[in-house]
């Protein structure tokens, strides 16, 4: 087990933040709206939406277009422009640090990269035939697609890596980040996660398995984690980067956090339901990794979709590695909807800012916390929390979890 005095020697911190959400086209939006409880959750008003059974989501506060040069935005998939604008603003954030290339690097996760790209070019191939489907189709439906394109709007060329674990994907990208600092691959890394998927197909599927909550006549109240009444969760879309750098570059530089403690584990269970064992094995590897004992741990951000059984499975890990002991627990989904391959990046740039503000996001709808769960859940309203360490967690189908420890700086 590492100790503090090791993690002293080699800290990694967090600089510079940003974000484009269905709670605001920036980082300092979406983290205001968060405190304030806000709703980004609305019926989908497009004409192909009419006849689906889930007609609500979590959309962008901000279009790409306000924000992007149309020429540019026009040869990039919606995933790639939200990973580019959440990654210009967190470079901005942090100062534009004065880095070689050769040690600057990009992790940048996905769950489903441009598959809103494939499914679309290929409506244009059946119905219009081959010289009509765009040449930026392949460099467009890409999963390492938003990688890319980061790494070569900043210059990065220490690597440009994408996971692509479901909805742990943002959250292992900013593990891998901590590892290749202090591996000594990199001494600056943009890690985050982006994703763009609400088309037709993924809302039948989602649909079809009953895992999307079906009130559409209420989509104010339709994710609402850790309620007795939730009854699954709801599609998002977004982007979220974290500026992650080796202390020692810029001594004395602001910084929101340290990223004290990172882990990655698998269920090898059920390609749908997770596990607490996987869960909770990631959560103490993480401390582990920390050197901090469950108790140091005052503020947790949950995975927590909305749905009846995940809900619960975490509320059972959370249990197995905190025992008797009892952080102040948030759910941010309940107000952007589940951005995926971006939630774990999300969740950490929320996790981050809680703790350098020390306050912490109420969830939303939590109108009768589900007793199964036995959790200090911040329900109401934001709820200021003192401590010194917190920590996130990103689970996704496929068994794949991701926990991440951060500390004040």
């Amino acid at each position: 087990m590492r100790t503090e005095s090791d993690i002293d020697t080699d800290r990694v911190l967090v600089t510079g933040l940003g974000a484009t959400t269905p709670l605001g086209g920036t980082a300092p939006a979406t983290w205001q709206a968060m405190l304030e409880g806000r709703n980004g959750i609305r019926p989908i008003d497009r004409e192909w939406a009419a006849g689906l059974p889930i007609r609500i989501a979590g959309q962008l506060a901000v279009e790409p277009s306000e924000v992007l040069d149309r020429v540019e935005a026009r040869r990039l998939d919606r995933s790639e422009q939200l990973a580019l604008i959440a990654a210009r603003e967190a470079w901005a954030d942090a100062g534009r640090p004065e880095v070689d290339g050769e040690r600057l690097a990009v992790v940048i996760g996905t769950g489903t990269g441009g598959a809103v790209t494939m499914l679309e070019q290929d409506d244009v191939l059946e119905r219009s035939g081959v010289r009509k489907v765009s040449p930026h189709t392949v460099p467009m439906l890409m999963a390492n697609g938003p990688a890319a394109w980061v790494s070569i709007d900043l210059g990065a060329r220490a690597g440009a890596h994408t996971p692509v674990s479901a909805c742990a994907s943002g959250a292992e990208a900013v593990a891998i980040g901590l590892d290749l600092i202090r591996l000594g691959r990199a001494d600056v890394v943009i890690a985050g996660g982006t994703e763009a998927c609400l088309h037709p197909l993924p809302l039948a599927g989602f649909a079809q398995a009953r895992a999307h909550s079906l009130r559409n006549d209420d989509p104010e109240h339709a994710s609402r984690p850790f309620d007795l009444d939730r009854d699954g969760f709801v599609i998002g879309e977004g982007a979220a980067v974290l500026v992650l750098e080796r202390a020692s570059l810029r001594p004395g530089w602001r910084a929101y956090a340290a990223l004290a403690g990172a882990a990655v584990t698998s269920d090898a269970h059920h390609i749908t339901a997770g596990h607490p064992d996987g869960q909770s094995r990631a959560m103490r590897r993480a401390l582990a990794e920390a050197g901090l004992a469950p108790e140091r741990i005052g503020m947790v951000h949950a995975h927590a979709t909305s749905t009846q059984k995940g809900d619960l499975t975490e509320a059972e890990s959370l249990a197995r590695v905190f025992g008797a002991h009892r952080p102040a627990v948030t759910a941010t989904k309940s107000m952007t909807g589940h951005l995926f391959g971006a939630a774990g990046a999300l969740a950490a740039l929320a996790t981050v800012r809680s703790l350098h503000d020390q306050v912490m996001p109420p969830v939303r709808n939590l109108a009768a916390p589900d007793p199964a769960a036995h959790l200090d859940l911040v329900g109401g309203a934001a709820r200021a929390v003192a401590s010194d360490a917190a920590l996130t967690n990103a689970f996704g189908f496929g068994g794949h979890n991701a926990s991440l420890v951060f500390t004040a700086a």
